[in-house]
């Protein structure tokens, strides 16, 4: 019995000053950013009824939906895809599959953010080679707009979307997908029929993380939406640097993390922490 209670006084201990940070470097601030938006400009719940009837705010909150539902279908069927060859690819294909899925983790997100930039610009790669071919005569407008934001989100999400998929895909009973083509189930069919539902564990994982990332993100939709296409973290960095509007930004900040939380519950729900590694 004392060595029971040793052993999880001393887990205890050892989990303290990870507690106290997360206090310090996330609540704390959080509860200071839930107090705004209950105080500024005035007590009230004032910022909240903006938020909820303030076209401008709503429009934001919509286009970010969209977009990040957008990203997380196109991200996810390419996870897929590149997760399929890693995991049951040959040696070289499984090689090439890794660098892909390893190197974006090496490169930031501004360096990408401005390299598709360089590509999808009016003067960028993309066009001038189009026009170099005669394929248009007017250059095609790739970036500023949501097109250009779902691309650069797109590709700097596909990593992250892989590793639930891999691992779901690497837990399957190889006598399962034997025994159906035993039976004579067609390859084709085998893969639709047994391999893709029982990896939805995986599918489901990837997806909530990637909408949840895409829900938050700054940099890319800032520099390739070049402030036409707003998603809800660029409308929290306006309100509170710009107008400046610091409750309704805090508002909006609060309901940002409260929908994240109950997403990031949802994905707990299906995907355990281990099996995202």
């Amino acid at each position: 019995m004392r060595g029971i209670l040793s052993d999880r006084m001393g887990a205890a201990l050892l989990m303290a000053p990870l507690l106290l940070f997360l206090v310090l470097a996330y609540a704390w601030p959080f509860l200071g950013v839930v107090k705004w938006s209950f105080t500024l400009p005035q007590p009230g719940l004032g910022q909240y009824d903006a938020l909820m009837t303030d076209p401008l705010v709503q429009s934001v909150f919509i286009r970010t939906l969209r977009i990040a539902t957008v990203v997380t279908l196109v991200s996810v069927t390419a996870a897929y895809a590149i997760t399929v060859v890693w995991v049951r690819g040959t040696p070289a294909q499984r090689l090439v599959a890794e660098f892909c899925i390893l190197v974006p983790f090496w490169i930031s997100v501004l360096t990408r953010a401005f390299g598709w930039l360089a590509l999808l610009s009016n003067r960028g790669l993309i066009n001038t080679w189009l026009q170099s071919i005669g394929f248009i005569s007017e250059p095609l407008t790739l970036v500023r707009n949501e097109f250009g934001v779902v691309v650069g989100m797109t590709h700097f999400l596909i990593p992250f979307a892989v590793f639930p998929l891999a691992s779901a895909m690497r837990s399957l009973d190889e006598r399962v997908l034997l025994a159906a083509r035993g039976l004579g189930s067609s390859r084709m069919r085998t893969f639709w029929s047994v391999f893709v539902p029982m990896t939805s564990s995986g599918i489901i994982g990837s997806a909530l993380i990637t909408f949840v990332f895409s829900l938050g993100f700054f940099v890319t939709p800032a520099i390739l939406g070049g402030g036409r296409s707003v998603m809800v973290a660029e409308l929290i960095y306006l309100r509170i640097f710009q107008s400046p509007d610091w409750g309704l930004g805090a508002a909006i900040s609060v309901v940002l993390v409260l929908f994240v939380g109950v997403l990031m519950a949802l994905l707990f729900r299906y995907v355990r922490p281990r099996q995202m590694i």
